[in-house]
């Protein structure tokens, strides 16, 4: 496991309101580290794209991710969050990174939000 995992994993899943979670390199459009099992490799343009092509787009139409339509409640220069009838996605631009990751059923939006911005911060603080 990777020093960027650990972040995902200790930040993020520790906190039993994000599902999974991912770090997308902003300059390749790559997937740096995900949580195991979430495969986004084929979203990860999209997500990147989203921050700097499509925001009015996704803000109007919203986006489908893994199969499932995620209508978009909110849409600024930093964060996007999509939501779908029981689960989300959040979206977060740091200077290097897109930081997403998901919540279902059972979890607090809220909190997963709070957690991913956080996170997000801690990135931007180190210069990331």
């Amino acid at each position: 496991m990777n020093q960027a995992q650990s972040l995902l994993l200790e930040g993020l899943i520790r906190t039993k309101h994000v599902a999974s979670a991912a770090l997308i390199k902003i300059s390749d459009m790559s997937v740096m580290t995900t949580t195991p099992g979430f495969n986004i490799q084929s979203s990860a343009t999209t997500f990147v794209q989203a921050f700097y092509n499509n925001m009015f787009i996704i803000r109007k139409e919203g986006l489908y991710f893994k199969d499932k339509f995620y209508k978009c409640f909110r849409a600024d220069d930093n964060s996007i969050y999509l939501k779908a009838k029981d689960d989300g996605v959040i979206l977060v631009k740091t200077r290097n990174f897109i930081l997403v990751a998901t919540y279902s059923q059972g979890m607090y939006p809220s909190v997963c939000v709070e957690s991913v911005e956080k996170l997000a911060d801690y990135l931007r603080a180190k210069g990331n």
